[in-house]
């Protein structure tokens, strides 16, 4: 039984929305941060990366950075560019890229869901990763970054979402990537309180609900709701910091894009020796035009300035473990490691990642400045990653890459006042 309910959220005025919605703060580094921040005031980053507010000799963690943010959304709630509903509610936040919609359900989810393991894992999240988020939140006592999260197709969720969507949205506007936004509330009146039940019971009925994205915000919120548990001893489990916020999609409508690799070198192989090992594992054939493998166990390879497709043999492809048998499990396996000498993708800095958004020319544009090899991919699916986590295992590094992208500042979770 999972449990997510609705809540009272900070959210911007209409007028503003377009403005305030920035990408997550981890798309960006620090001085791309900054640049973007700059661009307008009432972007969602200048709070998210506070760090933006000061010298660039500032420390980015330093205890200031966080205060300023708390600070900074006190004083947009006072102009009126953020505003808090009266109404506990959920929304529909609906995105729309290149023709396709997908359609997530706004609300927060339990920290006990995610602790017993009803909110499903599949990636491992680094403590170091962790501590910039857990201040964040802490500080400003509130949920900034919504989680991003999926569960298997629901028809009962699909038609409230239908009927929600009839109604007039709060925002919709397209933003500057070219992806349309556009938010719908179910509860801010008592007529809705059967959408409102609905939901939740839709929810209740679910064994397992998966994160897509967004592992290390996940553990940095639960983290700060167990710290906020110890400090209240006599909490009863209603209190808004045994929550996070979350999106919740349903399987059918998320697309996954590759993720692509790139090696630094050849690992002191000729040309002709990394064709000659490659073709020990995969029947390998030179191609006059980029490869976008079209299918489970095709990959493409690009080696001074040429195109090879490479399509693992039938050994590989009945390989039944739901990890080992991950596209990029076997490249890992059976090539990457044993060939180009990639011990650990997680920590080798002769490796490198690229999200299929970027395109293949991206690839091609490394591999002949500062990389020497290409590897395009085909998508991990969704069913794969259910697979994965349901097993209780872990994927490996940069397996999924999740487009388009959650706006952050359109929903605030508020976790203690």
């Amino acid at each position: 039984m999972a449990n997510i309910k609705p809540f009272i959220c900070i959210r911007p005025d209409a007028k503003y929305a377009a403005r305030t919605a920035a990408l997550p703060y981890d798309v960006y580094n620090r001085e791309e941060a900054k640049a973007e921040a700059a661009l307008d005031p009432v972007s969602f980053l200048n709070i998210d990366r506070p760090e933006t507010q000061f010298p660039d000799t500032q420390d980015i963690y330093a205890p200031e950075n966080y205060r300023k943010a708390a600070e900074m959304l006190q004083e947009q709630l006072a102009l009126g560019i953020y505003q808090k509903d009266t109404k506990e509610s959920y929304y529909i936040y609906e995105l729309t890229m290149d023709g396709r919609v997908q359609n997530g359900i706004v609300g927060c989810a339990s920290l006990d869901d995610y602790i017993d393991g009803i909110i499903k894992k599949h990636e491992n999240t680094r403590e170091e990763k962790e501590l910039d988020r857990i201040r964040h939140v802490d500080v400003m006592s509130a949920q900034t970054g919504p989680i991003f999260l999926a569960c298997r197709k629901n028809e009962e969720l699909k038609k409230v979402i239908n009927e929600a969507k009839q109604d007039e949205p709060l925002y919709d506007f397209i933003s500057k990537d070219g992806i349309r936004h556009r938010v719908f509330q179910i509860g801010k009146t008592d007529a809705e309180s059967g959408r409102v039940s609905a939901i939740q019971r839709a929810f209740k009925e679910m064994e397992a609900i998966y994160i897509a994205d967004g592992h290390h915000r996940a553990a940095s919120a639960v983290k700060v709701g167990l710290k906020r548990r110890d400090a209240h001893p006599g909490y009863t489990g209603t209190e808004e910091f045994n929550y996070f916020l979350s999106v919740t999609f349903l399987e059918d409508e998320l697309a996954i894009l590759p993720y692509n690799r790139l090696i630094k070198d050849w690992n002191g192989h000729t040309k002709e020796e990394l064709l000659t090992e490659a073709a020990k594992y995969f029947a390998v054939s030179k191609q006059s035009a980029p490869v976008s493998p079209e299918k489970k166990g095709v990959f493409g390879m690009y080696l001074d300035g040429e195109w090879y497709r490479l399509e693992a043999k039938e050994e590989l492809l009945n390989i039944k473990d739901p990890v080992a048998g991950l596209d990029v499990s076997l490249l890992q396996d059976y090539l990457l490691k044993p060939v180009f000498g990639i011990e650990d993708p997680r920590t080798d800095k002769r490796i490198d990642f690229v999200g299929g958004i970027r395109g293949l020319g991206e690839l091609e544009r490394r591999a002949k400045t500062d990389m020497a090899a290409a590897f395009s991919m085909y998508p991990t699916s969704i069913q794969e990653l259910f697979e994965v986590a349901d097993a209780g295992l872990l994927m490996p590094p940069k397996s999924t890459w999740f487009e388009p992208k959650l706006r952050s500042g359109l929903f605030i979770h508020e976790i203690e006042k």
